[in-house]
């Protein structure tokens, strides 16, 4: 038997304890109860840790918290494919970040050790990703390469006809089973539907060995090939990875966190960002992206000073990290624009933030951009320009202008979300100073 092999310390991992009468010990408890002391991130190696800790690539050596019904499923279908010595397959699906990949390796491993501890055959294993796939029908090669040192290869079959005919023929069938996990399935699902199809169907050969487990990110993929699947008689059991929720990112950074002796992030700033995240995609690998860029926005104010005091990651710190990690392709437009065009969206912002209007004229546009100038002290274009500067934003997608004969009287709609203007120039004083303009 091997170390360390318990199933349940692999398959059923426990979720940290809580009590579900309060949302705030749920969030606080393991922190607050741990009563660690402050990291010093000035300490290069205890900064390096903190980023390990936190990095998308460290798989953590416990339990994998937050998918313990999900491996306990995946578990049972493989378990019992060993058990009966019967091929079968399975889908699992979710969008990116949420636990596929990792909860399957450790699926696999628990795998292991239950046949060592039963006694019996361990299954060979064989992990696929398709997008390193020269092309979609080398993945009937991959498998068929983990024969070739017991069979040898028929003539001019292919890959594909090889392993059917294995599988079709009880002397020439492999004695042992094989768990094959192919990851990124969506790529054959986009590429080349067809190979799909026949990497399902080999599970249904008489003498097929193979419990066959397939990854995709996109839930509504399934829908697109099951039914045929199912009319070939090789359906699926699928297994769907929900989004992770608020409590659920919060407690597997804090779980993450663990093996660390100190606190590294303010209670509040882990609550910031397990609910920005969990609302926008509940993708686990952009709140630890977004937890180690708020220790690196710590680290440089480090270095702009000798406080000594800065020796957590707070709120302020975690709000800077979100800000640039939602921040959209639109406030990266606008902070390419020149001075005077972000003026004029500033206009546009007061104009329809603080007025309450739906739209305006150009006329009343080019007022309240040269009262901004005015209070700027930045000398203010001519009109000719100014209208100019509109097209130039129109054409852009920015603005919407509409026709008239006189320039000034032309109706001008924003076409992008005013918070976008306010988010792209946070912490800009000129601009801040700007946007304080209301013009009615």
């Amino acid at each position: 038997m091997r170390a360390n092999c318990s199933i349940s310390q692999v398959c059923t991992p426990k979720l940290l304890s809580a009590s579900p009468k309060s949302s705030r010990k749920r969030l606080y408890g393991d922190l607050v109860a741990a009563d660690k002391p402050k990291w010093n991130p000035r300490d290069p190696a205890q900064m390096r840790a903190v980023k390990e800790a936190l990095h998308v690539a460290t798989v953590p050596s416990y339990e994998l918290v937050c998918r313990d019904n999900e491996q306990r499923r995946v578990f049972e279908f493989c378990k019992a494919c060993v058990q009966q010595e019967k091929a079968g397959s399975l889908y699992v699906c979710g969008c990116p970040g949420t636990g596929k990949t990792l909860s399957i390796n450790k699926v696999k491993q628990s795998l292991v050790c239950w046949a060592d501890e039963m006694g019996m055959e361990t299954p060979d294993s064989l992990t696929i990703n398709c997008t390193n796939l020269a092309n979609t029908s080398e993945i009937f090669s991959k498998i068929l390469g983990q024969f070739q040192n017991r069979k040898k290869g028929r003539g001019k079959l292919s890959p594909l006809q090889q392993l059917q005919s294995m599988f079709s023929n009880k002397e020439s069938a492999p004695r042992r089973m094989m768990l094959v996990i192919v990851d990124e399935m969506d790529y054959l699902i986009t590429r080349d539907r067809a190979v799909i199809h026949d990497i399902f169907m080999l599970t249904t050969c008489p003498y097929s060995r193979c419990i066959l487990i397939g990854i995709a990110n996109a839930i509504d993929l399934a829908d697109r090939f099951l039914p045929k699947l199912e009319s070939l008689n090789c359906k699926p059991l699928v297994v769907t990875f929900r989004a992770y929720s608020k409590d659920q990112i919060s407690d597997i950074i804090k779980h993450r966190l663990k093996v660390l002796e100190y606190d590294v992030f303010e209670p509040l700033a882990l609550e910031f960002c397990a609910r920005k995240v969990a609302a926008a995609t509940g993708d686990m690998r952009k709140a630890l992206g977004v937890c180690r860029s708020a220790v690196e926005v710590l680290e440089a104010k480090l270095q702009d000073s000798s406080d000594q005091e800065l020796g957590i990651v707070t709120f302020d710190h975690m709000d800077i990290a979100l800000s640039k990690a939602f921040k959209s392709a639109v406030v990266d437009s606008i902070l390419c624009l020149p001075q005077q065009q972000q003026m004029v969206l500033c206009a546009l912002a007061n104009t329809f933030q603080h007025c309450k209007k739906k739209a305006t004229t150009l006329g009343e546009l080019n007022k309240s951009y040269i009262e901004i100038c005015r209070s700027t002290q930045v000398p203010a274009v001519g009109m000719l320009e100014f209208s100019n500067m509109c097209m130039i934003l129109s054409d852009q997608g920015f603005m919407k202008l509409g026709q008239s004969k006189e320039d000034k009287l032309r109706r001008v709609t924003l076409k992008i979300d005013i918070s976008d203007i306010g988010f792209a120039f946070k912490g800009n004083r000129f601009f801040q100073k700007c946007l304080e303009q209301p013009r009615c």
